[in-house]
């Protein structure tokens, strides 16, 4: 695949294979129909994931042998869904000839058989009664009845066929005959004479669905493979959240207000993006605004007013649009004008590649099968009735763009949908009904929010809470500036002598600014004096040049003397958060993720992790490395052979196919012994099939080639293959090399994974993705993002000390008595700088591992605490409030403890109890697990009695 898949993904494919040989292997001993049942919530990819099984079966993998002759039928609902899974077999398949997928016509199409090697595309549509594919004719001597079961019946080992059941969008009478269609491959037709499927892997959004598909009346075997959408959630590949804006007061707040809303959330989600995608070296995402228009009455288009939507939009944005910026996929209609302006239509399935279009107007055709990712903002017309089509639509919005989370920026990891037509409780509707289309858990959090009233909010460190120091009287501040619509530019900078200015600067040594200001050039808001906008960063000058006239100065009086000498313009954050942001991800501090399963074997983990040290430059040297140390390793037990006399009755094995590796066929078991006879006429090709075997076990990076390059034997060109052959056929080689693996992988990563907090977010998250993929329990570095998506909850405080706050520098937290105690001794320290509400799984977040019943788990410290230090500038405190009662306590302790050894740069690492103080006040009593002593007592508890103990003799009430 093109792509790396996600490791829910990967796992998928496996079960998927390892299930369909079984299922090929049961058909072929007992002639018992088999189904395999692919079930996945929306987003998680089941057409790539299908896809990948297609290249796993055609070429093989370290497990099972390649079968290029197989064939592959893919069924839907329609022609729009066969041209979307195609297009993603060929885009993202890259070991999949274009030539192999053919899309079965109803005029040309006539065979005996399917042919061998190729996916075949097929929807029900053309199976209905007025498909011409069912009737014999002058041109058609078969049926695609009798096409499928004479390839059914002659070629049952090499046939698979695939249901998407997972796009079921139509409703009524259409769904029920595709439906229908469907259920006689799995059951069979005596009409059409067609025999059930041999074998049948299913793709479906829900268990019920495929299972009412299948039916109770069926003698097939079902085989499941089930993805949650805890594990879709976990990848990044959906959006965090869904935020549904509806209006409270509809009278107040009419269509055209939310209209409004929804395209000032679009130009921001544009800009966002773009600063981002500049920033990351990404293309950019180009968002798209998709607006559900009403159904036309009589003559009309729609009944939505598509010129005021149009004008309204442009309005909003301050710029007309250009010709294929807006389209629409209204039917059968062509170019249409809306507002002046040529509005062409376009295919659902054209949209997220064609970079031009912005605004994508549509009525009901956008609800199934389509997939656009660029898709940030929606509005809908729809009436509140309407809470099916809603609900199908939302599924259809939750992709990232970008395949990933974004860490910089959590802003662009929510979409938006506005419905003007819409109250609290068919919000409500809405959600429900997603539910029941998704089988009652989807993989997005979905929250309901007023117009008035907001839910979630972005919460940044980019804030404007400044506080101005003295500044003297007369002269405006830049905010007065760029406030001001009465004063011109003339009059508050501009060209002037030293003797007729008094200039104010930030008071860092800034030579640059220093020389233009001299030139007459001022910075404010990156425009020059002529108006030209300059290419100012505003992290680089955080503050501008101010020039004022000395006229406009009227000097303050101190007692009897009055003073030439003014004081310093200056704004002062309160909080340098942008400075403790960057220091906080250049640090590189311990964070962990953990997992219920292993997805990758070292082997391979390592040698991703080698692959992206060397492409980023991390360590370039890291491919050639384990290169030569794998080699190596073959070379060593290739003499060892020699020296023990073995080496030549091993190779007779191999020449006489009778060595075996753990390779499988088609059918699940192992490959078979080849008989002696046979060697003569198959010994080139089956070496070179040995070697691939071989390879796919090594890792299937080419070590076999990488070892005849160092060690080929001129007079004897074969004897490379068979040494690597011998070696990957050698369970104890494999351990070795295992363990080698696992040394090396480990040894990387620690000594490397600081360097990557330097390196742009597409690296840290490809680096953090096969960490995590190696490991059940894997080693990160801990970055903050510059922006937070934050749900407000009723009844929380406004701090202005949070790290992460609204413009305003204001965050509003819900604490409960324990927490706010704990944040308030923190706020009375004289080097208290602001503190951090550490969330539960989030993407950013410092995870701890603890082990609690033989199980490990992840915990979320409440809180973490950044302090003033002389030396550092900064240091930072991790604190969790946790009540005794819970039987998690000792595992939490421990969990901190050995996160103190590994992390030695963390100030405090703190449990905190309330507890009576000797004066019989309820007060905070602190453990500190980053002492050496307290961390060795804690380290020795064996139940919570004994940490109970410790808090007595070690627990801190601070002063």
């Amino acid at each position: 695949m093109i792509n790396e898949l996600f490791p829910f993904q990967k796992q998928a494919v496996n079960d998927l294979r390892s299930h369909v040989a079984v299922a090929l292997n049961n058909y072929r001993q007992l002639k018992v129909p088999q189904v395999v049942s692919l079930q996945a919530p929306t987003g998680s990819g089941k057409t790539i994931i299908m896809a990948s099984l297609i290249e796993d079966i055609f070429f093989g993998n370290e497990n099972y042998e390649e079968q290029p002759d197989a064939i592959f039928v893919w069924l839907s609902d329609s022609p729009q869904l066969n041209e979307q899974s195609k297009q993603k077999i060929e885009y993202k398949a890259d070991k999949i000839r274009m030539d192999q997928c053919v899309v079965i016509s109803d005029d040309s199409f006539d065979q005996e058989y399917l042919d061998d090697g190729h996916i075949y595309f097929l929807n029900t549509q053309k199976l209905g009664k007025s498909g011409n594919l069912s009737y014999h004719s002058d041109s058609r001597q078969y049926t695609i009845w009798e096409t499928i079961e004479n390839t059914a019946r002659e070629k049952t080992d090499r046939l698979y066929f695939i249901i998407d059941e997972a796009h079921r969008g139509m409703q009524g009478r259409a769904a029920g005959t595709a439906t229908t269609i469907m259920q006689r491959f799995i059951k069979g037709s005596e009409a059409h004479k067609l025999s059930p499927v041999p074998v049948v892997i299913g793709m479906s959004a829900t268990a019920e669905r495929f299972n009412a598909l299948v039916g109770n009346d069926t003698t097939s075997t079902l085989y499941k493979i089930v993805i949650s959408a805890a594990q879709v959630r976990a990848s990044g590949l959906l959006k965090d959240r869904i935020v549904i804006t509806y209006p409270d007061d509809p009278t107040k707040h009419n269509d055209m207000v939310l209209l409004q809303a929804a395209t000032d959330e679009w130009k921001n989600k544009c800009e966002h993006w773009y600063q981002y995608t500049y920033e990351q070296h990404y293309a950019n995402v180009n968002p798209v605004f998709v607006i559900q228009v009403l159904a036309g009455s009589g003559d009309k288009i729609s009944d939505t007013n598509l010129d005021d939507v149009i004008a309204k939009v442009e309005e909003r944005i301050g710029d007309r649009f250009k010709e294929n910026e807006v389209v629409h996929t209204f039917g059968s209609t062509g170019t249409i004008s809306i507002n002046g302006l040529n509005v062409p239509h376009v295919e659902p399935v054209d949209i997220a590649d064609d970079r031009r279009i912005k605004v994508v107007l549509f009525k009901e055709n956008l609800s199934t099968g389509w997939d656009c990712p660029r898709a940030e903002t929606m509005m809908s017309f729809r009436k509140a009735q309407d809470v099916t089509y809603i609900a199908q639509l939302l599924g259809r919005m939750i992709r990232t763009p970008l395949q990933c989370h974004v860490m910089v920026d959590e802003s662009l990891n929510d979409v938006r949908l506005y419905l003007p037509y819409f109250n609290k409780d068919t919000v409500n509707d809405v959600i429900k009904e997603l539910q029941s289309e998704e089988g009652g858990e989807i993989p997005t959090v979905i929250d309901g929010e007023s117009l008035e009233e907001q839910v979630v909010v972005p919460w940044t460190v980019h804030t404007r809470n400044k506080r101005q120091e003295k500044q003297v009287p007369g002269q405006m501040n830049m905010f007065d500036y760029q406030n001001s619509n009465t004063t011109s530019n003339s009059q508050i900078v501009g060209p002037a002598t030293n003797s007729e200015l008094i200039q104010t600067s930030n008071s860092f040594d800034n030579s640059t600014n220093e020389t233009n200001a001299a030139n007459g050039e001022s910075f404010i808001d990156g425009n020059d004096n002529t108006g030209a906008t300059r290419d100012v960063h505003p992290q680089e000058h955080p503050l501008p040049i101010v020039q004022v006239p000395v006229d406009n100065i009227q000097p303050e009086t101190t007692g009897e003397q009055q003073s030439n000498d003014y004081e310093q313009l200056s704004f002062v954050e309160k909080i340098d958060r942008e400075s403790i942001i960057k220091f906080v991800n250049e640090q590189g501090y311990l964070t962990y993720m953990v997992r219920f399963t292993k997805i990758n074997s070292y082997l391979k983990s390592l040698l991703s992790l080698a692959g992206v040290l060397t492409q980023n430059m991390i360590y370039p040297e890291a491919n050639d490395e384990i290169k030569t140390d794998v080699t190596n390793l073959i070379h060593s037990y290739i003499e060892k052979l020699h020296e023990d006399g073995k080496y030549d009755s091993l190779v007779k094995q191999v020449m006489e196919m009778k060595l075996l590796i753990q390779v499988f066929d088609v059918f699940g078991e192992k490959v078979k012994n080849y008989p002696l006879e046979d060697y003569f006429a198959s010994l080139e090709s089956d070496l070179d099939r040995q070697l691939r075997a071989a390879d796919a076990k090594l890792g299937g990076y080419g070590f076999p080639y990488a070892y005849g390059r160092r060690f080929l034997d001129f007079d004897n060109p074969n004897a490379f293959k068979l040494d690597c052959i011998l070696f990957a056929a050698d369970d104890d080689c494999m351990k070795q090399l295992n363990s080698y693996a696992e040394m090396k992988f480990h040894e990387l990563n620690d000594k490397y994974r600081k360097y990557v907090v330097a390196k742009s977010e597409k690296c840290r998250k490809q680096y953090s993705d096969i960490v995590a993929d190696g490991d059940k329990v894997s080693k990160h570095n801990f970055t903050l993002p510059e922006t937070i998506s934050a749900r407000i909850e009723k009844g929380g405080d406004a701090y202005t000390d949070h790290l992460y706050a609204d413009e305003d520098g204001k965050a509003i937290i819900k604490l409960n008595n324990w927490e706010k105690a704990v944040i308030e001794e923190e706020e009375k320290k004289s080097d208290f700088v602001c503190w951090l509400r550490n969330q539960v799984r989030q993407s950013w977040s410092l995870c701890i591992p603890y082990e609690i019943d033989g199980e490990i788990k992840a915990t979320y410290p409440d809180f973490i605490v950044v302090r003033k230090d002389d030396q550092l500038g900064y240091v930072i405190d991790i604190l969790e409030p946790h009540n005794p009662e819970f039987k998690d306590n000792l595992g939490k302790a421990k969990g901190f403890a050995k996160y103190a050894e590994e992390e030695v740069r963390i100030g405090r690492i703190q449990l905190i109890r309330m507890s009576k103080d000797p004066a019989g006040k309820n007060r905070l009593k602190r453990l500190d697990l980053a002492k050496g002593s307290v961390r060795n007592k804690v380290m020795s508890a064996i139940n919570n009695d004994e940490l109970d103990h410790i808090f007595d003799t070690d627990g801190e009430f601070e002063e």
